[in-house]
């Protein structure tokens, strides 16, 4: 059986410090960062997804981000095998490939070596669902998932709505839900899994903190840039918290104001979303609190690791 090569993930919730963690931890053991951040590939979406800085990205490489246009949709599929593609190329360099990432579907896709069920001819039902959400409202769209496919519809926001439609899509399909269908195989590589946390109560005041730098940095311009290249709300990319709840206050339809309180309420239930990929109970994940000092931690960890092999 040949040597299977190793994979360090690195995972947590929304602000918790994965990026810069990582870039220390790339920087000290010669790795290299494939994003597993389902917004990081789109161009244009730079403050709103707390993307990695031009000089952080060169100082460290990364995999994976400024890949697509916000017109583009990426599926599962897609990541998967753009990101096994870079983790491949990693480990030609004889470099650490590093999965970085707070999207758990992502994540879990690559670590469980998931085959996810294909694009079968269903664009027509696809349309039909998204045409519910347009006239009842995504809720009501969840709630048809939720009756069909309960495991999916936990993990899925109501807000995304194409994700909320290709899920019932696939159950039309096939008459099972698609969480019962991922195929999965071992993966071909020796992974380590580490999370970082933190108490909710420190966690959301750096959401807030984060939030508010975002709209200093000129959040507000950068999502009137996408709407006036034509990227209209819908578009998947624009379901991410921040752009659609700053593109209703652009159309006049909220308050600078409540779109802020919004973002930061969205992004506290997208943390306890992401708390059902990332289980602290999960013996697979080694959680460390994110304090001064977890990089050296983390350093050690992963070189005894190695050593291992």
């Amino acid at each position: 059986m040949p040597e299977l090569g190793a994979l360090v993930a690195l995972v947590g919730p929304t602000a918790v410090g994965k990026s810069r963690v990582a870039i220390e931890l790339a920087v000290a053991l010669g790795g290299e960062i494939v994003s597993a951040d389902s917004r990081l590939i789109y161009r244009g979406m730079d403050i709103g997804t707390a993307k990695p800085s031009r000089d952080q990205r060169r100082r460290v490489p990364h995999h994976l981000i400024d890949v697509a246009e916000p017109e583009e949709n990426w599926s599962l599929a897609t990541f998967k095998q753009a990101a096994e593609a870079a983790i491949e190329q990693v480990q030609a360099r004889e470099g650490l490939p590093m999965l970085v990432g707070g999207s758990g579907q992502y994540v879990t896709g690559i670590l469980e070596g998931w085959s996810p069920p294909g694009q079968e001819h269903g664009h027509r039902l696809r349309d039909s669902f998204e045409a519910v959400a347009a006239a009842e409202g995504p809720q009501a769209l969840h709630r048809r998932l939720q009756a069909v496919d309960p495991d999916s519809a936990q993990r899925i926001e109501p807000t995304n709505v194409r994700r909320v439609a290709r899920a019932l899509e696939i159950f039309e399909l096939t008459g099972a839900p698609a969480s019962s269908q991922r195929r999965a195989s071992p993966p071909a590589y020796r992974t380590l899994r580490l999370g970082l946390s933190l108490p909710r109560p420190e966690l959301y005041a750096r959401i807030d903190r984060r939030i508010d730098e975002m709209i200093e940095a000129g959040l507000v311009a950068e999502v009137q840039s996408l709407l006036d290249r034509g990227i209209r709300l819908d578009h998947p990319p624009m379901s991410a918290i921040g752009y659609r709840q700053i593109g209703e206050y652009l159309m006049g339809n909220k308050s600078l104001q409540a779109a802020v309180i919004e973002m930061r309420r969205h992004t506290r239930q997208f943390v306890r979303r992401q708390a059902n990929w990332f289980k602290p109970g999960d013996s697979r994940i080694e959680w460390h609190a994110a304090k001064p000092g977890v990089e050296r931690m983390l350093t050690d960890r992963i070189l005894s690791w190695m050593d291992e092999a």
